[in-house]
């Protein structure tokens, strides 16, 4: 199954929001502990996700956070 890093972006003042539109949404990644900015300034939030499609991973994401979040598929690196 493919992986998708979602990067979820919002404004300072959409903090509040963006955390309130998990409330009463089904979903595995709800009380999750992804990665986030918002403390730094960066207001950015990061999931890793397996899902058949990026539109599937979105859809892992309440509608508000994920008009504003942009899935890439991923894959892990080799290196030497």
């Amino acid at each position: 199954m493919p992986m998708y890093v979602l990067t979820h972006t919002h404004r300072a003042e959409e903090c509040a929001v963006a955390v309130a539109a998990w409330k009463g949404f089904s979903s595995p990644l709800r009380h999750g502990h992804p990665l986030g900015s918002c403390a730094h300034g960066g207001h950015c939030v990061w999931w890793t996700v397996d899902a058949a499609s990026p539109e599937a991973a979105l859809a892992l994401l309440p509608g508000y956070v994920a008009r504003r979040t942009v899935a890439a598929e991923v894959r892990e690196v080799n290196l030497p």
